[in-house]
């Protein structure tokens, strides 16, 4: 089940400063000016061996208090609803405004775990002012410096403590879990239709329809498992509505959830903007990557046609482009059970074991052939290694300096693993530790 913590709260508290902080990446824009944040921008962070997804709430414009208020009373129920825990920023320069009462009531009648977070709390002045914010009636008050990171260890070590993983069924365990996932109306829901045999769901030339991540029990032609389809993530800039917004969170959960993920694209568009993100969300959760270039039918063809498509598409999948890719037409039925079959070769390989006397034996012949650089004129030796019990293939590899080890040899390892073992369609991660 995905974990998912939302920040919520007025503009220009500091919101997408602190989930900066958390996800450790400068991907939210920030400014002085209220409402920067145009769209929902969503990231994943780990501590303490947890992992979670974070979400910025924004899509706030230049208008009246009033609209204001509409957007934050939205976002906040919307918040109520989907997340796990709800991080509610306020801002000790200003005390609690009228604004923050409002969310502060609305937050208070949920059961889910409310953090309220003073930002700014920066010096001894403000660390006192920060007191009034007990007021609000929250026990878990937390006081930061979203800029400098000051107090962000204590809000990460109470959601670590909150986030528990919830026990799978037997069905869920056993059976491979696959989401189709992609943009708006590139056919997603039509897949899942032609493959089911019946309209499971509603099909339209809107962009956008499937609102939720609906799972259906795929039994035929000696086949199971569990097939989630998402509702589309829309392009930067687009998600205006509400319930985009509840797509883009349950789109997430269904990553979480997947073993392998199916990734469409339209043929007539090709690989956009949109579409690597989305295929960088996957990847970062260690899921399983088929692309299905959907629509193929309506490409005119060459000889070498699909060859050049799948080699800029692979080109701007780089560096991770060990990706299968599968030419489809869900409307016509085109290759749709060859994507499947693909699908169920990606879950086999991200589930194989590598024995770990087989292991070191491979690890000696690459390292023997190619030793790691030295490190300040001492030799780096990698001794052995082992596979690590995760749900995706992981690796610790011992050696004397495990910091001194670069990423071109870590990619060379990964390289040499992808050569040996057949890991197409599989992220691998690779630790290097001290022995």
């Amino acid at each position: 089940m995905a974990q998912i913590v939302a920040i919520v709260g007025r503009p220009n508290v500091g919101k997408s400063t602190l989930y900066n902080r958390l996800i450790g990446e400068q991907e939210a824009i920030i400014d002085d000016i209220s409402g920067v944040t145009r769209d929902r921008k969503y990231g994943s962070c780990e501590w303490n061996g947890k992992t979670f997804t974070v979400i910025d709430t924004g899509g706030f414009v230049h208008g009246s208090d009033d609209v204001f208020e509409k957007a934050i009373r939205n976002q906040v129920k919307i918040a109520i609803d989907e997340a796990n825990i709800i991080l509610f920023m306020v801002d000790v320069t200003t005390g609690i405004t009228d604004l923050d009462e409002e969310v502060a009531r609305m937050l208070r009648k949920t059961e889910k775990d409310v953090f309220v977070i003073v930002n700014k709390a920066d010096n001894p002045n403000r660390l006192l002012a920060a007191n009034e914010f007990y007021s609000l009636g929250f026990e878990n008050t937390f006081f930061l410096s979203a800029i400098s990171g000051s107090g962000t260890g204590e809000i990460l070590d109470a959601i670590a403590e909150r986030i528990e993983f919830q026990e799978e069924t037997e069905e869920e365990e056993t059976l491979p879990r696959f989401a189709i996932i992609g943009q708006p109306n590139v056919g997603k829901s039509s897949l899942t239709n032609a493959l089911l045999g019946f309209e499971r769901n509603i099909v339209t030339e809107i962009a956008g329809t499937t609102r939720d991540s609906i799972h259906s029990h795929y039994n035929q032609f000696g086949k199971e498992f569990l097939l989630i389809d998402t509702a589309g993530l829309r392009k930067k800039g687009k998600v205006h509505e509400d319930l985009e917004f509840y797509s883009v969170i349950r789109a997430i959960r269904a990553v979480e959830e997947a073993d392998v993920c199916l990734l469409m694209i339209d043929a007539e568009t090709g690989i956009e903007a949109q579409d690597m993100q989305i295929f960088q969300l996957a990847v970062r959760r260690r899921k399983g990557v088929v692309i299905l270039v959907n629509k193929w039918d309506l490409v005119e063809k060459e000889t070498n046609t699909a060859k050049e498509v799948e080699d800029r598409i692979k080109q701007k999948l780089a560096p991770f482009n060990d990706v299968p890719v599968v030419f489809i037409s869900a409307t016509e039925k085109t290759r749709i059970f060859k994507a499947i079959e693909v699908a169920m070769d990606v879950y086999e390989r991200r589930n194989q074991k590598i024995r770990t006397p087989e292991l070191n034996t491979w690890l000696e012949e690459v390292t023997t052939a190619h030793p790691p650089p030295s490190h300040r004129g001492k030799f780096v030796k990698i001794k052995y290694g082992n596979q690590l019990p995760l749900a995706y293939p992981a690796f610790a590899f011992f050696c004397n300096y495990p910091s001194a080890v670069k990423g071109s040899y870590k990619n060379y390892l990964e390289n040499q693993l992808r050569k040996r073992y057949n890991f197409t369609g599989v992220p691998v991660a690779i630790y290097f530790r001290e022995k």
